[in-house]
This record gives C-alpha cells, sequence and structure tokens, in this order.
C-alpha cells in the first residue's frame, strides 16, 4: 500500500507541475520516512550514486548542443541537407527531418534539436510556402531523432542505471531512429502534396547540382567532422562517452572561434550558464532517484511487478505490450530523463526473467520514452517545438498526432518485437552476447 501511494505521489506532484527534482524528493522522503526514520543510511546511497564519470559526460553534452547553433554548426547542417534534398517536392522538410538525425549524432538531447533546427529552418520553410504549423510539428516530432541517434542523454543514464555498457546503448537505438527518420521523410512526401501554396526550386543539370553539393560539403564539411570524431572516438576505443562529450565542447568552441568566426564571449558565457544549471537539475534528480531506487530495491518493488505482469499472463509478447502501454504512460507523464531514472530498474527484472537482453531493453525504452517527449499531457519536446515555432498547440497538434500514430508508433512495435534490429549493431561492433 505504502509503494502505491509513494508512486500516486510521484505521478501526482509531476503532473501538478511542480519541478521534477522536487517530486522525487517527496517520493523518497515518503519512503525514507515509513521505511528508514534515520536518512543517514540513504544520503549515503546518493551521493555514491553521483560518484560516477559516466554522468559528467551530461553537461559536456549539453554543452556541445547549446554552442552548435551560436557556432554556425547547426546552419551548416541545415544547409548540407538542403543541398542533397531541397529540390524535390517535400525536400526541405525531409531536409530538416535529415538535419535533426544528423545533429542528434552530435548533441545528444531532443530539447537542443527542436531549438537550434527549429529555430533556422521553420521560418525557411515558412517562406517556401509550408504552413508554419505543419513545420513545428515536423521538427518537434522529428527533433526526437536527437535521442535515438548517438551520443544521447537518456542512454548514459540508462547505461549507468543497469550496469550496461553506454557505448552498446548508444548502438542499440540507431537502427530504430534511421528507420525512424525514413518513415517520417515519406510521412513529410505524402502530408505535402495537401499543400498547393509550397514552392519547389527548380531542377539543376547534374553538374550544377553537383557543384551546388560540393558547395555545401565544403562549407560544412567541419560541422559533419563532428560526429564522426565524436563516435569514432568512442567505437574506436580511443575515448571514453565521457572523454568525446569533452572533445564535442571543445571541437564546437575552437570551430566556433577560428573557423566560422561566429562564436561570440556572450554566447560561450550562456551556454556554460544552460549546461550548468541543467547539469545541476539532472545531479539533484539522480541524488533523490539514487535514494528512491535503493529503497524500492531493498522493498522488492522490481520483483513484485514482475510477478504482478507475469500473474496477468505468462506469455512474452503479451508482457512486452503491457510493458509498452505502460512506457508510454510514463513518457506522457515525465520527461525522458525522469522516466529512465524510474523505469530502468523498475523493470529490467522483469525483462530479464522473460529473456530481453538488456541492451535490447534499452531501445525499447529509448523509443517509448522517445515518443513520450512529444505525446501530451506532459510533451515537453511538443511544447518546446511550439514556443520556437511561436505556434499554439491546438494549430499544430493534429499534423503531430499523424507523425507520432502513423510513424513513431509502428517503430516502437518494431523495435520491441523484431530484437535482431536494436542487438545487431552492439554485435556486430562490440561483439556483445
Amino acid at each position: 500500500m505504502h509503494i502505491v501511494i509513494d508512486l500516486a505521489i510521484l505521478i501526482g506532484t509531476i503532473v501538478l507541475g511542480i519541478p521534477v527534482p522536487l517530486c522525487f524528493m517527496a517520493a523518497a522522503l515518503y519512503m525514507g520516512v515509513i521505511y528508514f526514520p534515520d536518512f543517514s543510511f540513504l544520503m549515503t546511497v546518493g551521493f555514491r550514486g553521483l560518484n560516477s564519470l559516466t554522468l559528467l559526460s551530461i553537461p559536456f553534452f549539453i554543452m556541445a548542443g547549446s554552442l552548435m547553433s551560436s557556432a554556425g554548426i547547426a546552419e551548416r547542417l541545415t544547409g548540407f541537407a538542403n543541398s542533397m534534398l531541397g529540390r524535390i517536392r517535400g525536400g526541405m522538410g525531409a531536409a530538416t527531418i535529415v538535419a535533426c538525425a544528423i545533429f542528434g549524432a552530435i548533441s545528444g538531447t531532443c530539447s537542443s534539436a527542436v531549438a537550434c533546427i527549429g529555430s533556422i529552418m521553420i521560418p525557411r520553410l515558412e517562406e517556401l510556402g509550408y504552413p508554419r504549423n505543419y513545420s513545428t510539428a515536423m521538427v518537434s516530432c522529428a527533433s526526437v531523432l536527437g535521442q535515438l541517434i548517438p551520443p544521447s542523454v537518456p542512454m548514459i543514464l540508462y547505461g549507468w542505471v543497469t550496469q550496461q555498457s553506454v557505448a552498446a546503448c548508444f548502438l542499440a537505438t540507431v537502427v530504430p531512429g534511421l528507420i525512424l527518420m525514413t518513415i517520417f521523410c515519406v510521412i513529410n512526401y505524402f502530408m505535402c502534396k495537401n499543400f498547393p501554396t509550397i514552392r519547389v526550386d527548380p531542377p539543376l543539370p547534374a553538374r550544377e547540382r553537383n557543384r551546388e553539393i560540393g558547395h555545401a560539403l565544403r562549407r560544412g564539411v567541419w560541422s559533419l567532422l563532428m560526429p564522426v570524431i565524436i563516435l569514432g572516438g568512442i567505437y574506436g576505443g580511443v575515448t571514453t562517452p565521457t572523454e568525446s562529450a569533452a572533445v564535442a565542447v571543445a571541437y564546437s568552441i575552437l570551430i566556433g572561434l577560428f573557423v566560422h568566426k561566429e562564436l561570440k564571449a556572450k554566447a560561450l558565457w550562456k551556454a556554460f550558464c544552460v549546461s550548468a544549471t541543467t547539469s545541476g537539475v539532472i545531479c539533484l534528480m539522480l541524488f533523490f532517484v539514487s535514494m528512491l531506487g535503493r529503497i524500492y530495491t531493498m522493498q522488492q518493488v522490481p520483483m513484485k511487478i514482475a510477478n504482478y505482469l507475469l500473474g496477468v499472463s505468462d506469455n512474452k509478447y503479451v508482457i512486452l505490450l503491457m510493458v509498452n502501454v505502460f512506457l508510454i504512460i510514463i513518457g506522457m507523464l515525465m520527461d525522458d530523463i525522469s522516466g529512465t531514472m524510474l523505469t530502468a530498474p523498475l523493470l529490467m527484472p522483469l525483462m530479464l526473467k522473460i529473456g530481453v537482453h538488456p541492451v535490447h531493453f534499452a531501445a525499447i525504452l529509448g523509443t517509448n520514452l522517445g515518443l513520450g517527449n512529444v505525446t501530451p499531457p506532459t510533451a515537453p519536446i511538443l511544447y518546446l517545438g511550439g514556443r520556437v515555432g511561436n505556434v499554439p498547440i491546438n494549430e499544430y497538434i493534429r499534423p503531430a498526432l499523424v507523425y507520432m500514430i502513423v510513424g513513431h508508433l509502428p517503430v516502437i512495435l518494431v523495435t520491441t518485437y523484431l530484437p535482431e534490429l536494436s542487438l545487431w549493431l552492439p554485435r556486430l561492433v562490440m561483439n556483445i552476447k
């Protein structure tokens, strides 16, 4: 009964709009008072949970995402994507989706993708005749690719919570992310047929088109090298994810100051402040999550959840369907970071019991909580997209639902029931069992 009350406190405070770290604090305090009136034991659990080099990568990736727009990196990425796809009907929309995917290979967060790519592309799309509400919905949903294409902050936290290889968790969401990107481009192609106002630049002869692509490539080569350096360093064994995050920050600063010469001192200071503030909030949340997780483990909450679901059905596929529904509901109420911290330790024993590989579960969790980022009522990325596009949610929720239902839901199901989609790449690159 106390566990049910505690979960009600956690979810209820989040729904009420109380800052997420304080919601976890309230839940941890309630369980602590009930089971451990002496908080000295729990305090040490919280501090030990933060003593991890892996977590140090989070502020660096957040900082890199903040720097990309000011350093001119995001603008060159969108320019390159546009040179490849911009002269076909719906091509600028597809270029925006691809730019979000490329951006995800650098920043690790959805919010950075929607803020940087959205601020550049939504006005440009409107100039070409795309309805602003549609452009806002498309950018908001496509920004989820920033979480699925590695590096990914939620996957860093998942690896930390479940003691899995962070690099393997990164790779688990690559194929689902690429499938989602492709489906979004197809949806955009058919949706654009409903907008006669869209203008398309006339096609160029092959030589001129290649010249345009070459110019965009030369202009954006330093930006395009960034994901190669980050991911190549991790999977080449040269750097850890934390070291790669630091390299990403240093690279962004150097490119912004000395190559593109667009990074100003004010923007650099703002990036530092955003990174410090966001990281502080995450650390405060992780402190209380560590305490809450230890209490849940000692009270055998994960095993009770596993036994309950196994009591409903012993069919693996039915259980996975119920887990997906649960994760989507959690995603509707919490952001991806909070959802990862809560559900990963709770559901991992169940996943192991029914034979789901922990790295496969990383992809299931990532795709579900990615959808949660744009699913009301919480929908932090959907609302952020509305602020960037300056469009009220009632005007862009309908096209956003098309991307969610036709695009994202099938990817969740395919990822869940075809484990090789998420395990193939980790096995190929890292030889995981």
